[in-house]
Parts: C-alpha cells; structure tokens; sequence
C-alpha cells in the first residue's frame, strides 16, 4: 500500500525534522515532486523520497537522493553571510 501524504507549492523541505530549510516545492507532479535547492536550483525527486510532510514542512529521505544532489543539499547555506559582489560601475 502506497502512503500519501499532502504536499503543496511552496512548502519548505528539510533533511530531518529538526534541520534548516535547504529548498522550496516548485512543482507536484504525480510521482514526483519538482523542488529548488539553495544553491543548485531545480532538481526532480520521487515522491517516495518523502517521509514525512506537515504544516509547510516536507521530510525528506536524502539517503534515496543522488550524491551530488546529497552534496548541494549539506552545502545550500554555504554562501549565506558573505559579502556582496562590488557594483563595478
């Protein structure tokens, strides 16, 4: 038997419970769901990646996602804090 769970546009995802933010849903799709990572932008991932989704919130198992998708999801906050490119003008 299938689980469902409901998942909206917009939603934040996270690793864990617990965790920070590293995306937003873009799209629902049947079996999937289309969502943007800080860092790397719009990836697609299967719908049983999700554990877990609850008050905006979206769980996923990133054990089911590809190492490099892994990598840019431990790495999404990287460049907040650094300084702004100088205006060259």
């Amino acid at each position: 038997m299938t689980k469902r769970v409901q998942v909206n546009v917009g939603d934040q995802v996270f690793a864990r419970e617990d965790g920070d933010v590293f995306g937003g849903v873009r799209e629902v799709r049947r079996n999937e769901l289309v969502i943007d990572i800080e860092g790397l932008g719009d990836i697609v991932v299967p719908a049983a990646a999700v554990t877990a989704a609850h008050d905006q919130k979206v769980i996923l198992d990133v054990k089911q996602l590809p190492q490099d998708v892994r990598h840019a999801i431990v790495h999404a906050h990287d460049q907040e804090g650094a300084p702004e490119p100088e205006d060259e003008t």
